[in-house]
């Protein structure tokens, strides 16, 4: 692996042409995988890899009139220090804002590594020819603003961003609220009827457990099996029922775990404790991405909670 500045003057410029080839096909690959939910970012991303690809092509006749028909295979991943770019995929699955972040960083990149490269050569010549590219790079990175306010004005992009929350919530935040409710609240009963029926810190926590991760199993498989997601829009129910088990685990697990205090009555407190902020969790969910009023949703929550754990308490003592 070489550093940049034992690259040669071809090998800079054969760097700039796969670097551009590359950018194109992330562009391409960015617009292809948004063309369904968003398409006029995908259609702002197809201009901007023609442009690449225009690029590109300039390069590699500057390349073949001063250096010859060979271009040699020089990569980012080959240079010591360079900068990667990551997987389409994995800036996909933060969502489309994460996209377009991601693709106005690789404009600044771009536009740097070229003023870096004309700083690090004493010919003139080819010092020229790395400035006018970084030039070429920064009005490139302004051609992108514009194919962006022409592709993606305001209202469109409002309307994205709109349906981008719009899936969140039914894809992420539904399934997860439904597991947090049930493995908060369903596993109150189990645990603290164990609790109070043998008054031993340990045997609560084996209960707490069991629930937990047996509701967890439960609601995931029944949350993956509800539909497919594709009339309802709720997406991949693999996705949905991993995000519900999950959440059902973590719900029912927050409570659980006060029970490794050896001490009975200290362990209960802190259960307590940790039972009232889910809860509050619960509630400021359903207020946040829920349009539930607060002071209700957290009645709701509170309420039913509260008569749950009331019925494990009732039902350990009476044991």
């Amino acid at each position: 692996m070489k550093r940049f500045d034992e690259l040669s003057e071809p090998e800079v410029l054969a760097l700039a042409i796969s670097n551009e080839e590359e950018d194109s096909r992330v562009y391409a690959d960015f617009a292809h995988s948004l063309r369904e939910e968003y398409p006029s970012t995908a259609t702002m991303f197809d201009d901007m890899a023609a442009e690449e690809g225009e690029h590109r092509r300039q390069l590699i006749d500057t390349f073949m009139a001063r250096f010859g028909d060979h271009i040699p295979l020089v990569r980012r991943h080959d240079i010591r220090g360079n900068v990667e770019r990551k997987p389409h995929w994995q800036v996909k699955a933060a969502g489309v804002e994460a996209v377009r972040r991601h693709a106005a960083q690789m404009e600044r990149d771009a536009e740097r590594f070229y003023r870096l490269a004309a700083s690090r050569t004493t010919d003139a010549a080819v010092r020229k020819l790395l400035g006018d590219l970084a030039d070429t790079e920064a009005q490139h990175e302004r051609r992108a603003g514009d194919i962006k306010a022409d592709r993606l004005p305001d209202d469109k992009r409002g309307a994205e961003d709109e349906n981008a929350s719009r899936r969140f919530v039914l894809q992420i935040v539904q399934p997860g609220l439904v597991g947090l409710m049930d493995g908060s609240v369903s596993t109150l009963a189990p645990v603290f009827a164990a609790a109070f029926a043998t008054h031993n810190s340990w045997n609560a926590f084996l209960v707490g457990m069991a629930a937990s991760l047996g509701a967890g199993i439960s609601m995931g498989f029944a949350e993956a099996l509800a539909d497919d997601g594709k009339i309802s829009g709720r997406g991949t129910p693999y996705l949905r029922g991993l995000v519900c088990g999950l959440m059902t685990i973590a719900g029912g697990i927050g409570h659980t775990v006060p029970y490794l205090i050896p001490e009975f009555y200290t362990a209960t407190i802190v259960a307590a404790i940790v039972v009232v902020f889910e809860l509050l969790a619960i509630a400021f969910i359903q207020w946040r991405y829920m349009d539930t009023p607060p002071v209700s949703a957290a009645a709701k929550v509170m309420l039913g909670g509260g008569l749950v754990l009331a019925t494990g308490i009732l039902i350990g003592n009476a044991g």
